[in-house]
C-alpha cells in the first residue's frame, strides 16, 4: 500500500511510487543480477569503474562504498572527459566498467563503456531503456524497472539505481542473509515516507535561506550528495555536500547562526563523525536539519526527519534519501518554484 503523503507535485506523486518501484525492481531483476554476478565470477575483476553524470553520480557514488566494504573492490569513478576531450583513455584491462544512466542518453557515459569493451573489459549498463545506446554498449543491461518518472528531478530511478547496485553487490558477494535484508527495503522506504508525510511546516520556516550545507559520511555521503542535489535543482538554493572529514578542512569555518546544517545521520559506524559537526553546529547556533533514527540528534535538530529503526547501514542511502527529497519538495513549494519542471533544465541531459 502506498504511504499517503501531499501530492502538490508529479515529484511528490513519485517520491510516493518507491517502495513499490523498489519492489519491482527486487522481483524482477534479481534473476538479472545472479546471472551477472556469475559471469563476473568467472572474469574475476580486479577493480571497478563507474560512469554516470547527475543523480547516477551519487549512485555511483554508494558503489564506491558497496563494492568497497562488501566486495573487497577497489572502485574508481570515471573521468569521461578524458575518453572524449583529452583522447587520453586510461587502462581498464581488468575492470568490470558500470555505466549509470536514467535515460541511458548521455554520449560521454556511452564513451567510457565502448572504450572498456574495445580494451576487453567487462561492462554492465544500469539504466531504465534497454534499447538505449548505453544499453546497447554494455556486455550486461541491468534494467531499472521503475516506471515511467515525468518529474525533472530523480527520485524513484534514483532508489532503484541504489537498489540496483546493492543488488548485484549481494549476488557478487552470494549472501543470503544480504538478500533477506534487501527484501525489507520496500517496507522500509514506506515508512519513511509516513514519518515525514507532512513538512510543510518546517520548510516554510527556511523559505528565505538561499545557502545550506549538507554533511553525510561512508554510505551515507551519496546521500548528502544527491540531497544536496535535489535542493539545488528544485528550489535553486546553493546547498553544498561534504563529509564530517572535508567539512573540518576548512569549509567549517563558515557555519554560524546564518548557515543552516542539513545532517544525515542514520545509525552507523561513523555516527560519532556526523554528531561532531552537529555539536559544533549547535556551539555555533546554526538551524539544524537532521535526518536520523537517533532521538539524541533528533532532539538537537530544529526540523527533525525521522527515519525507521533497524535499517542496516550498507541499505541506509535506499531510506535516507526519502526524507531528503520529501523536505526538498516542500521547500521548492515554500519558496514558490516549480519542483516538477526546474527552469533550464530537462529531463535527460546530453554532455560528451
Amino acid at each position: 500500500m502506498t504511504p499517503s503523503v501531499p501530492e502538490a507535485s508529479v515529484l511528490g506523486h513519485e517520491i510516493r511510487e518507491q517502495p513499490e518501484a523498489l519492489e519491482r525492481m527486487l522481483k524482477l531483476g534479481r534473476a538479472r543480477a545472479e546471472e551477472i554476478a556469475a559471469a563476473l565470477r568467472t572474469y574475476a575483476p580486479r577493480f571497478v569503474v563507474i560512469a554516470a553524470r547527475g543523480s547516477s553520480d551519487n549512485a555511483a557514488r554508494y558503489g564506491e562504498y558497496l563494492f568497497g566494504a562488501h566486495n573487497r573492490l577497489t572502485v574508481a569513478l570515471a573521468m569521461p572527459s578524458l575518453f572524449t576531450r583529452y583522447d587520453a583513455t586510461p587502462s581498464l584491462e581488468g575492470a568490470l566498467v558500470i555505466g549509470i544512466s536514467q535515460s541511458g542518453q548521455s554520449p560521454d557515459v556511452v564513451a567510457v563503456l565502448d572504450a572498456a569493451r574495445a580494451q576487453n573489459a567487462v561492462t554492465i549498463s544500469v539504466t531504465q531503456d534497454p534499447a538505449s545506446p548505453l544499453a546497447q554498449a554494455a556486455n550486461w543491461a541491468f534494467p531499472l524497472q521503475a516506471g515511467e518518472e515525468r518529474a525533472v528531478a530523480a527520485t524513484k530511478t534514483y532508489t532503484n539505481q541504489l537498489m540496483a547496485m546493492a543488488m548485484l553487490s549481494a549476488a557478487l558477494e552470494g549472501s543470503a542473509a544480504r538478500w533477506d535484508e534487501l527484501a525489507e527495503v520496500p517496507r522500509f522506504v514506506e515508512e519513511a515516507i509516513r514519518l515525514n508525510a507532512d513538512l510543510s511546516d518546517s520548510a516554510d520556516r527556511f523559505k528565505y535561506v538561499w545557502r545550506l550545507v549538507v554533511i553525510g559520511r561512508g554510505f551515507n555521503y551519496a546521500t548528502a550528495c544527491e540531497i544536496a542535489l535535489k535542493i539545488k535543482e528544485t528550489s535553486y538554493a546553493m546547498a553544498e555536500p561534504y563529509s564530517p572529514a572535508d567539512f573540518q578542512h576548512g569549509p567549517v569555518a563558515m557555519l554560524d547562526q546564518n548557515l543552516p546544517l542539513f545532517l544525515v545521520a542514520p545509525s552507523s559506524v561513523v555516527s560519532e563523525d556526523v554528531e561532531k559537526i552537529l555539536a559544533i553546529g549547535k556551539q555555533r547556533q546554526a538551524d539544524i536539519i537532521a535526518v536520523s533514527d537517533q532521538e539524541d540528534v533528533l532532539a538537537a535538530a530544529k526540523t527533525a526527519l525521522r527515519l525507521p529503526p533497524g535499517v542496516p547501514e550498507w541499505l541506509s542511502p535506499l531510506v535516507a534519501v526519502v526524507p531528503g527529497q520529501l523536505w526538498a519538495q516542500a521547500f521548492a513549494l515554500a519558496r514558490g518554484a516549480r519542483p516538477d519542471a526546474p527552469r533550464g533544465l530537462s529531463k535527460v541531459t546530453l554532455t560528451s
